[in-house]
């Protein structure tokens, strides 16, 4: 077991940033698109060759929130069995080998720079690892960069912080033949271990049930003194982890499969376990869409998971999407990107590329502020993000740009945003586009929201409706919003501009979010 003590990264950001938005610090300020360090990052390649898949992806767009351009796996199980003969798989070896040649030539025709090419736990302890590197070299030309435990470790857990920066608690990434675990809090990866609890290696396990659980207990106390838990959050990594996450939705019914920021309590992880304990496995397998190669994996994987939770007594249990691939790129990052939220960049992408008047959404975030001046530094984050997308689905159909609204806040990889948030933004655009929400096809998706949290989305989605009326270089050009709830009145104070701009749509849109609010409309014109 390798372990590694704390390891202080960059200055991490400071959690009481102001909500200025003209404050470069702040996710309220200004775009990163233009400083060179950001843009250098605009398309970078990863492969990271694993114990059970090797896979490429190639990040692409605003850096601090990439998007994924390329993106494919093989499943070659390069080190299955290797815990009984000490070497790479053959078979596993040569699908490797020919997944690497196809991916060089990918990155070569991509143009991809920087390209990464990374080996973990199979690799790095196979007696013929060295072998297997010099001959990737020789047929492909690729570096294959062999990272030890402590280090793959800390990879995964900057994977977790590119997506969540304000991260606290442990990340746990399980992979064929290793699991590792690594401290995180503060923007930072501190004390990291690295186990040898993949399920691969627990198939060589003798004995049965009952001699793998004495194993996997004694290591998993071991990581403990290293790791130190204190009854905190735990953030799974890796393809194991997040089947059965995807199986936890089966068994609940749950509305909404976008396994990132999929959020569950131990209680009800362990009903799950106990219930694949007896599950047909084929049939979920089917249902859920889930190789064969994965699936074979599960029955180990949740008996590692169960004993986890015994370990480490986790307040939460968080699925990532983001691990060791995620982790490369965000080692590329200087620290002042590091430092911006991913949820905001990547809505500003969004918004430069596919709006029809880009920046207009921090203008109009502006104008309809006097709305929500009372909210949380979360939800304005909320309120932010849904003012920089409201008009980058305008290419769709009139009949369903609601319903693309809605599709794209929830299922878009997005980093720093739970399922909540994804519900929230998805419902305010909707109401951007459509007044009512009776009747839509994505309404059991609703209740992963309160009451309020859903007719704030309404408000909020109908003031965006009623601020796209004024979309001229800036809606404060028009007009100013005034809100006063003790009165219940809404006061709109029109300048001559806005008078003009104030036409027969745009008054019954005023009103519609006046009745929203359950306010009188006031409208106040210039005297002529």
């Amino acid at each position: 077991m390798a372990h590694d003590g704390p390891q202080a990264n960059d200055t991490p950001p400071d959690p009481a940033k102001p909500h200025d938005a003209g404050d470069e610090s702040s996710p309220f300020g200004g775009s990163l698109f233009n400083d060179p360090s950001a843009r250098a990052l605009s398309r970078v390649g990863v492969v990271d060759v694993g114990s059970n898949s090797v896979r490429m992806v190639v990040f692409d767009g605003a850096a601090r929130s990439p998007a994924y351009f390329f993106n494919e796996k093989v499943m070659c199980g390069l080190g299955k069995g290797l815990a009984q003969t000490g070497r790479l798989n053959p078979e596993g070896k040569a699908r490797a080998l020919q997944a690497l040649k196809r991916f060089s030539l990918l990155a070569k025709g991509m143009k991809v720079s920087p390209f990464h090419v990374v080996a973990t736990a199979a690799t790095r302890e196979a007696i013929d690892g060295p072998e297997f590197q010099a001959q990737v070299l020789r047929e492909t030309g690729l570096q294959l960069h062999v990272v030890d435990g402590a280090e793959e470790a800390r990879l995964s857990a900057q994977g977790v912080l590119l997506g969540w920066p304000d991260a606290k608690g442990i990340v746990c990434d399980i992979g064929g033949n290793s699991m590792e675990l690594a401290r995180i809090g503060n923007g930072r990866v501190e004390s990291r271990v690295s186990t040898e609890l993949g399920p691969f290696r627990l198939q060589q396990i003798e004995g049965g049930a009952k001699k793998r659980k004495a194993h996997i207990e004694a290591i998993l106390a071991e990581a403990a003194r290293a790791i130190q838990p204190q009854n905190e959050r735990i953030y799974l990594v890796g393809g194991s982890w997040r089947v059965i996450a995807r199986l936890d939705m089966e068994r609940r019914g749950y509305p909404l499969t976008v396994l990132h920021e999929y959020r569950m309590t131990p209680a009800d992880l362990l009903e799950t376990l106990d219930w694949l304990g007896t599950a047909d496995l084929a049939a979920l397998r089917s249902r859920t869409g889930t190789s064969a190669e994965r699936m074979e994996l599960v029955p180990l994987a949740c008996e590692v998971l169960r004993e986890i939770i015994r370990a480490l007594k986790p307040s939460e249990i968080d699925v990532s999407s983001y691990g060791i691939r995620e982790g490369l790129l965000y080692e590329q990052m200087p620290e002042r990107l590091r430092q911006r939220d991913p949820l905001i960049e990547a809505a500003r992408m969004a918004e430069q590329t596919q709006a029809r008047i880009p920046g207009f959404g921090k203008k109009l975030f502006h104008f309809l502020s006097p709305l929500f001046k009372d909210c949380s530094f979360e939800r304005l984050r909320l309120i932010k993000t849904a003012c920089l997308l409201h008009d980058t689905t305008w290419r769709a159909h009139p009949d369903y740009r609601a319903e693309a609204c809605f599709d794209n806040a929830t299922r878009a990889n997005l980093g720093g945003l739970d399922h909540p948030g994804r519900v929230f933004l998805g419902l305010s655009l909707l109401h951007r586009y459509k007044n009512s929400r009776s009747g839509s096809r994505m309404e059991p998706l609703f209740k992963l929201l309160p009451d309020e949290d859903i007719n704030q989305a309404e408000v909020l989605g109908k003031a965006m409706r009623f601020g796209a009326m004024f979309a001229v270089e800036d809606p404060a050009d028009a007009g100013a919003l005034k809100w006063q709830p003790k009165r219940k009145q809404l006061v709109l104070t029109l300048t001559e501009q806005g008078v003009g701009l104030f036409g027969e749509v745009a008054q019954a849109r005023f009103a519609s979010l006046a009745q929203s609010l359950k306010a009188e409309a006031k409208v106040i014109a210039p005297k002529s």
